[in-house]
């Protein structure tokens, strides 16, 4: 995959092997993990493995999540991005769910909202994309506000129904659609 967008303070490409021990600092840290299950990694195969299914879903896809790094200092901040979703949800099926996640110390800075601004429509261009999903726990206000801020309208409150992601199973979870 080869993606490489700018913004004013960061550079977003796709995940390398390189940056496994940014992901897994991000996900180890349980606050990042509050509204994910409250399972925060513990290993840094976990990364790895996260790595692989993102690479999968660049082959497969021509999509997936994307490294978000600063600037000035090529650190990884996080991801952003699109992921095809194969599986039911909110009786969805096959759809392109838009997200990111960030190391905590970015948190507050408006860098998830640059990042999104940024990549949502290199995404709905490359895929030809008529409308984009997200999800967050009810209880993710930052995160809800950064899906408003850029364009995501709330459609409703759903209790997290995919089977393949049990440490959710039957959290109050927002659904939010951005039309384009």
């Amino acid at each position: 995959m080869n993606i490489h967008i700018e913004t004013p303070r960061l550079i977003i490409r796709p995940i390398e092997w390189g940056d496994v021990e940014g992901m897994f600092a991000m996900d180890s840290d349980p606050q990042v993990h509050t509204y994910l299950g409250n399972t925060p990694y513990t290993d840094i195969e976990q990364s790895r493995n996260n790595i692989r299914i993102i690479h999968q879903q660049y082959e497969e896809n021509g999509i997936g999540r994307w490294a978000m790094l600063l600037k000035e200092t090529n650190e990884f901040v996080g991801w952003v991005g699109f992921k095809l979703i194969k599986t039911q949800l909110n009786g969805h099926i096959n759809f392109h769910d838009f997200g990111y996640r960030m190391n905590r110390k970015h948190w507050g800075k408006g860098l998830a909202t640059e990042a999104s601004r940024a990549a949502l429509p290199y995404g709905i261009d490359l895929l030809h994309l008529s409308e984009v999903y997200a999800t967050t726990d009810l209880g993710n206000t930052a995160s809800r506000n950064v899906l408003e801020k850029v364009g995501f309208e709330f459609q409703h409150i759903f209790n997290f129904d995919d089977d393949n992601w049990p440490a959710f199973y039957g959290t109050p979870t927002t659904w939010y659609k951005l039309t384009v």
